[in-house]
């Protein structure tokens, strides 16, 4: 898959580093809204190994105000055309609003990262047009409670779903990759059990997206802060790796690029 001037190898794992240029986000909000913070956090990212950087100018973290889109467009497009100007990196932008895509790939983005699950057609619109690489990720309108099997074979027949409407939409396959939604209208025991079996994503033979950074999984796990999870987060990355992610979308990128590395040199001698 080629992201921007670079192609990413399907049996690697890659890592995308998490740049919020928000005041509100779970972890990081407020700390990169200033023009220093983020550049200086994109080159830091750069520097520690991050292949992609992901900029998002709207928290969609559990009970957030939406962003109007000029206020997300007066966060996103700076960051963009900063970083752009001064790395030779592959930038993602987080959006669900047509418009802010729009502008973000022209201002010198090369991916578009979708956490609605295709809800608004303009955005499918820019995505088939532009023919850049898109993350669709799995996000259901309302949770279900269905649990085990039944709950993976109605993720399934979902994720189905949204690979026929970005089909009909002119979104080419190729163009894909899966994100499982972690944490996105899910229960806890939801979201183990998407980590727990792989296989159901790989089945789907796409790139595929894990982003579980220092998410409340992780505390219902572990019974930590958000301050706390940086452990928790290796181990899902160590999972991700192994169970043939090709992305996996973090905030430290240093710590999780040792991870992918050492895991990646292990593999080397498999025989």
């Amino acid at each position: 898959m080629k992201i921007g001037n670079r192609i990413f190898d399907e049996n690697k794992t890659y890592i995308m580093g998490i740049l919020n240029v928000t005041p509100d986000s779970f972890y990081d909000g407020g700390r990169f809204v200033k023009r220093e913070a983020f550049i200086r956090q994109a080159e830091t990212m750069a520097e520690q190994g991050a292949d992609i950087i992901d900029i998002g100018g709207e928290s969609t973290r559990p009970g957030y105000t939406e962003t109007g889109e000029a206020e997300e467009l007066s966060r996103v497009l700076p960051a963009v055309e900063e970083i752009r100007k001064r790395l030779d990196i592959p930038i993602s932008v987080d959006t669900v609003k047509p418009k802010v895509a729009e502008e973000a790939l022209k201002a010198g983005a090369s991916m578009i990262n979708d956490t609605s699950s295709l809800k608004d057609p303009g955005l499918s619109a820019v995505i088939a047009e532009s023919g850049v690489p898109v993350c669709l990720m799995h996000n259901r309108r309302e949770p279900v409670t269905d649990e085990g099997t039944a709950y993976l074979k109605g993720f399934t027949g979902e994720l189905q779903d949204l690979l026929m409407r970005a089909q009909d939409a002119g979104i080419r396959r190729e163009q894909i990759i899966l994100d499982p939604g972690i944490g996105f209208a899910k229960t806890q025991e939801q979201n183990l059990t998407l980590l727990a079996n792989p296989d159901i994503l790989s089945a789907f033979s796409l790139p595929l997206l894990l982003g579980a950074s220092r998410k409340s999984v992780i505390d219902h796990v572990l019974r930590l802060p958000v301050e706390e999870r940086l452990e928790g987060t290796l181990a899902v990355s160590a999972l991700a790796a192994l169970s043939g992610y090709m992305f996996v979308r973090v905030h430290d990128v240093k710590e999780n690029r040792r991870v992918i590395d050492m895991i990646a040199g292990i593999r080397a001698f498999k025989v």
